[in-house]
């Protein structure tokens, strides 16, 4: 079938029609060759697609070229086009990401799409000849993960997660200092996510979809449902995706991710955790998002466990801001025998010694987005995966790492105060956790009375296989039913 272009006009005349053929997966294709260019892709370019159109731009002296782009929004789409002729580049339009993956110019696709659709879009793509950039987190469950890494080993495509801070030199000095012993062994390897997530607000049944937007191709493999949101400033649509299970994985999945990488980075494990379970809840206010805005979850690591944190209330009901924690929001905290090292932001680390004074500083002179896409290219060119920073199976660990958390979540049930207390004061690391998030919701004038806690189950899992054991509850939200034709294959 020829592939169907557009330009900004009749994009926007055919957007209120939809797509019925199927895109038929390839098996086998001529190896390409990149050459002096790489044609590259951007699919989603409403939020973090914006900044994969910057990083695409910013690579042009490595010989990226940005060809094409594509959305289902069509007035996301027509702001796009307009910014980029502002900007003198001409680029082809595409509605339907299966008729891009036929473009046989296009060399690279990147994906900013929302996450039930990143692991159906990067397999489509590699099995279509493409290398990929993947945004975070890589799959929206643990099974399409697996299937995604499978996929690029077997077409033997290039597949970068979205984790920049992969690509932070100063990080990964850090990574390497801690694991050659300097502050004695790792006790605890702590992420947090403390973010502010107000109110999204409350509707009172389904919200209808404009026009403009392809809900049909949006949805893709998530169940096609009336919308039961509305924000006054982002709408039914975009952007609060992240708290719908359907779509998104909380802030776990969303913030979370970059912290849950970097944590497990530190500890250098390579498997999902044997254990695992999270408490939390959705409180201080009552709205139509799913996911919990404050959550605990413990990966029982043989060597230490892995523990993160989430919370999206303010630093108190009567000061706004974040809370922290020894100096870090948005971060990862490295407990160790001899002290502690701090990764407040994407570049940087500080060492401490057991008494808080500054040891070292971990400073970046390489970071950030242009840099981790520069990287890929010099993987694609070099013919070797090995010079990624983020290889897919990196990028499906610490995403699996998010969902089995939240499984436990989603299986558990409320508790008493008297309960939670009692378990998580046989959890390493869990009682001082659950006390300081205590504190944070007492700040916030959360009572556990009106707003209870849920408390998930300890989930075994045989790493090897990454499956439960002993729970099917949990094993049936390892993976999803898809709706065709958006189905992730059972044989990629």
């Amino acid at each position: 079938m020829k592939t169907k272009r557009f330009d900004r006009r009749s994009f926007l005349k055919t957007a209120g029609f939809g797509v019925s053929t199927f895109y038929i997966a390839r098996t086998s294709w001529a190896q390409q060759s990149p050459g002096d260019t790489l044609h590259t892709a951007v699919i989603g370019v409403n939020g973090r697609g914006r900044a994969h159109i910057g990083f695409t731009l910013a690579n042009k002296h490595k010989g990226a070229k940005l060809s094409a782009i594509c959305e289902v929004d069509a007035k996301v789409m027509d702001a796009r086009l307009k910014d980029l002729e502002r900007r003198g580049e001409k680029v082809k339009a595409y509605r339907d990401m299966r008729r891009l993956f036929e473009d046989k110019d296009i060399d690279i696709v990147t994906i900013a799409t929302p996450n039930h659709w990143h692991s159906l879009a990067a397999i489509w793509a590699v099995q279509a000849g493409k290398h990929v950039y993947v945004e975070k987190p890589v799959s929206h469950n643990v099974w399409e993960g697996r299937q995604l890494v499978k996929a690029a080993r077997k077409y033997k495509r290039m597949v970068q997660t979205g984790t920049q801070c992969r690509s932070s030199d100063g990080i990964r000095e850090a990574v390497k200092w801690i694991q050659d012993g300097n502050l004695g062994k790792i006790e605890i390897a702590r992420g947090l996510c403390y973010k502010n997530r107000p109110s999204i607000g409350h509707v009172n049944g389904p919200v209808p979809i404009p026009e403009y937007i392809d809900y049909d191709l949006w949805s893709g493999p998530a169940p096609l449902v009336p919308s039961h949101r509305n924000n006054p400033k982002k709408g039914p649509i975009h952007y609060d995706w992240h708290w719908i299970w359907h779509y998104g994985n909380g802030d776990l999945g969303n913030q979370g991710i970059h912290q849950m990488d970097i944590a497990r980075w530190f500890l250098g494990e390579q498997a999902l955790s044997p254990r695992v379970w999270s408490l939390g809840g959705r409180v201080g206010y009552i709205d139509d998002g799913e996911t919990p805005n404050t959550q605990i979850v413990h990966h029982g690591y043989e060597k230490a466990p892995l523990i993160f944190e989430v919370r999206g209330l303010p630093k108190s009901k009567k000061e706004g801001g974040r809370p922290s924690f020894l100096g870090a929001s948005v971060g990862v905290i490295i407990h160790c025998e001899g002290g502690y090292l701090v990764n407040p932001n994407y570049s940087s680390c500080t060492a401490y010694d057991k008494d808080g004074k500054e040891i070292r500083k971990f400073n970046s002179k390489v970071s950030g987005h242009n840099a981790h896409f520069a990287n890929l290219i010099d993987a694609i060119r070099a013919g070797d995966r090995r010079i990624l920073n983020a290889d897919i199976e990196e990028g499906h660990l610490s995403s699996a790492l998010c969902h089995t958390g939240n499984i436990s979540y989603r299986i558990g049930k409320t508790a008493t105060p008297d309960q939670l207390a009692a378990f998580v004061a046989k959890e390493r690391g869990g009682q001082e956790t659950y006390e300081r998030m205590l504190k944070h919701l007492a700040d916030n004038e959360v009572s556990l009375k009106e707003y209870p806690l849920t408390l998930g189950p300890v989930l075994k899992m045989n790493p090897r296989t990454e499956r439960f054991i002993g729970n099917e509850a949990a094993n049936a939200l390892l993976t999803r039913k898809y709706r065709k034709p958006f189905v992730v294959p059972e044989n990629v």
